[in-house]
């Protein structure tokens, strides 16, 4: 039988990682966003 869930850490890191949110001007106002609300997690 097979696992649920198989993420890879290092896919997320690349995918939605802190550096990779600060390089768009769309993933700055993610973690604008994220601020606001106020996430104890801005990203992975």
């Amino acid at each position: 039988m097979k696992r649920t869930l198989r993420g890879s850490k290092t896919k997320a890191k690349k995918d939605s990682g802190f550096l990779k949110r600060m390089t768009t001007k769309a993933g700055k106002k993610v973690l604008k966003a994220r601020r606001a609300k106020g996430r104890y997690k801005l990203s992975v």
